[in-house]
């Protein structure tokens, strides 16, 4: 391989999860300037990122799915491997947040966090690895969206940080397991970026200032930001790399 071929996804087919907007358009749109042909997945249209992968040379397929609920998840990632060809690469990127006190938050918010964020990433898991075991000498690469919440606490967000803290240690434990059969699973953990989920931070000025005077970067993040560093999880690069959750905070866990 040449130094720059190890960073190529071309050839590749990868999933990306809540891929309509923020951090999932970001890594579709880093997919396909990498090479890789990109299936974006979502409840809402996808117009958008379909615009930014093509105005970069990209190949981009939308799929509609409801993945608050895991069932519906692992028959949609059934029928796209089924329907038009093996996977090489998925990254759960989708995910909820819902604020509360913790003394008041509802049982259907834990609920419907805890089912996007954790429970369909596992079975998302789950269903793409039977795959590719399925197939010997087959590759798959998996990259789970995780958070500086999976290493801190947080406020009013007890749901999101609970389901963060299971993705961090169901990174771990799913790289221990499919490790030495052919299958990378690492995550990335986001700072504060610009984003839906962040938008009600952004615009509380006092809050958003003392956000962005702890981030030793001294700015919000981007979604390419995310997107890149997802590209090397997911190319040749990172063959050696199991069970790692990186943070891309601009500095955030390190003040």
């Amino acid at each position: 391989m040449s130094d720059l071929s190890v960073f190529s996804l071309a050839g590749k087919r990868i999933l990306v999860t809540g891929a309509n907007t923020g951090i999932g358009q970001g890594i579709a749109v880093s997919v396909a300037r990498a090479g890789g042909a990109v299936i974006g997945v979502g409840r809402s249209a996808m117009d958008d990122t379909a615009e930014k992968v093509a105005a970069v040379g990209g190949r981009f397929e939308a799929v509609a799915a409801d993945l608050g609920d895991p069932a519906k998840a692992v028959a949609m990632l059934d029928r796209v491997w089924g329907e038009s060809g093996p996977l090489d690469g998925l990254v759960n990127n989708a995910g909820i947040i819902r604020r509360a006190d913790a003394v008041d938050l509802t049982e259907a918010d834990w609920d419907d966090v805890m089912d996007i964020n954790l429970k369909t990433v596992f079975r998302l898991c789950q269903s793409f690895s039977r795959r590719v075991l399925a197939e010997p000498g087959r590759r798959g690469k998996i990259v789970n969206i995780a958070s500086v919440l999976s290493f801190q606490g947080g406020i009013r967000v007890a749901s999101y940080t609970a389901s963060k803290h299971g993705v961090l240690g169901l990174t771990r434990l799913l790289a221990c397991e499919w490790a030495s059969k052919g299958i990378n699973v690492n995550g990335i953990a986001p700072g504060y970026i610009e984003t839906n989920n962040t938008e009600a931070l952004r615009a509380d000025p006092d809050r958003s200032a003392a956000i962005l005077g702890r981030i030793p970067a001294a700015r919000w993040g981007r979604p390419d930001d995310i997107g890149d560093a997802a590209v090397f999880l997911l190319a040749p690069a990172s063959d050696y790399m199991h069970g790692a959750v990186m943070p891309v905070d601009g500095g955030w866990l390190a003040r």
